[in-house]
Parts: C-alpha cells; structure tokens; sequence
C-alpha cells in the first residue's frame, strides 16, 4: 500500500522531497519488485531524474544498469516518440545516468543500438555523451563493443563518432576492432548512409598516426567500394597525403 500510494505522488511530483520510503529502495533486497509499485511508467519527467539521482548514486554498477535498461530508457524512448523530442527532465535524467559509466553503456546506449533505435534518438543520447565527461577506459570498451556489433544501424556510426570526437588515447585493440569494423563493409552491397562515412572520416582525423600500413590498406579498399563524393576525398587525404 506504502509503495502504491507513492506510485501515486510520483505521478504528480514536480519538484520537494521524495518520501523517505522511496529512498531505501536501492537498499532492498527485491528492490525491483518493489520499484515496480510505484508505476515508473506513470512517474512525471521531474520524478524521473530525482530518481535517476538517487539510483545512480546508492546502487552498484550492475543494478544501476537494471533501473537505466528497464526503467528510464523506456521513459525516454516514449517520450522522443511522442514529442520529437527530449523532456529536458528526461535529459538530465540521462546525463547524471552517466555518473556510473559503464551502467549507462550497458543500459542504454548498447540495447539502443541493438533495438533499432531511430537517428532521433541515438543523436539525443550522442549530445548526452558530448557533453559530460567519460573516463578513458569505459569508453574505449564502448567502442570497442560498437565496433563489433554484427547488425549494423546508423545509431551504431553516431556513437562511433561521438566518442572518437573526444580524441581519447585508445589502446591499440581497439584501434584495430575499428579497422575491423570498417573493413568489415567490404562485401556489403548496401549504399552507406553519410553517417558511416563521416563515422570513418573522424576515426582517420583522430587516429591516423595510430593506423598500421595494413590497415591503411584494407580502409583503402573499403573506399573503393564505398564512395562518398565529398567525404572519401577528405578520408583519403588523411590517410594517404596529397594522393
């Protein structure tokens, strides 16, 4: 009864204090059971991300990607599905998600990719990443896990090159799970979407200092097959000079 009636606040909750029944939950045992009687799905933007606060902060890792998985990246995703676009509560919901770095890859950003997110969404939590910062070795996991995805989506290339954009010194497996990536679009007949071409494009502006002679070579043949009339160019001149 205690959790349904605050179910019922969350609803309407604006902005005060949470009840302090609410802020043991992370404590509890079959704290997801009990989270599920306050209807998350009824919560107002501004419930979510006093919530997001509280289970960002007091739960480890594997939980805190549980609540962001089942909970708020469904919120989100409703909410860019009816508005176009982000609640700004939802929004800073996602960026303090970020506070545990490898939940809110697990969590959200990778189910992302792997559901099929549309462009809409994946360039919202791209800004997201733009903006906070991540440390070096949670990112390079997530590239590394973007990297080898077997189905591709454009998704996949915006959060490629977000992170890229943050000019990391990478370890050197994940520079070659990159090269891989690309070179893995060799055989596919598909016309690319300008995405995996700029995705490309910023991974030789960061890393070209990085990419061994073979790789340069497979990413020379990719580009034969994949052409973009503006951006292979500039891939090109990165990689190979003036030529």
């Amino acid at each position: 009864e205690v959790y349904t009636e605050i179910g019922k606040i969350l609803s309407r909750y604006t902005s005060g204090k949470l009840p302090k029944a609410f802020k043991v939950i992370p404590s509890l045992s079959n704290w997801e059971q009990v989270l599920y009687l306050t209807r998350p799905d009824l919560w107002t933007p501004h419930a979510m991300y006093a919530a997001t606060r509280i289970f960002a902060s007091n739960l480890s890792p594997k939980l805190a990607q549980r609540f962001y998985y089942l909970v708020l990246l469904d919120a989100v995703r409703a909410d860019v599905y009816s508005n176009k676009k982000l609640n700004y509560h939802y929004y800073i919901s996602l960026k303090k998600a970020v506070y545990k770095p490898a939940a809110f890859f697990k969590g959200i950003l990778l189910p992302l990719c792997k559901e099929e997110c549309t462009l809409r969404e994946a360039a919202i939590v791209a800004s997201v990443l733009q903006r906070v910062s991540i440390p070096v070795h949670h990112s390079a996991v997530a590239i590394h896990k973007l990297a080898q995805m077997k189905e591709y989506n454009g998704a996949a290339s915006i959060f490629i090159r977000t992170l890229l954009n943050k000019k990391y010194a990478l370890p050197v497996p994940v520079i070659g799970s990159l090269v891989r990536h690309f070179a893995s679009f060799m055989d596919d007949e598909r016309v690319l979407p300008v995405l995996w071409h700029q995705a490309l494009l910023t991974f030789c502006q960061r890393y070209k200092n990085e990419i061994q002679d073979q790789a340069r070579e497979s990413l020379r043949r990719v580009m034969k097959v994949h052409f973009h009339h503006k951006i292979t160019p500039e891939i090109r001149r990165e990689l190979f000079g003036a030529s």
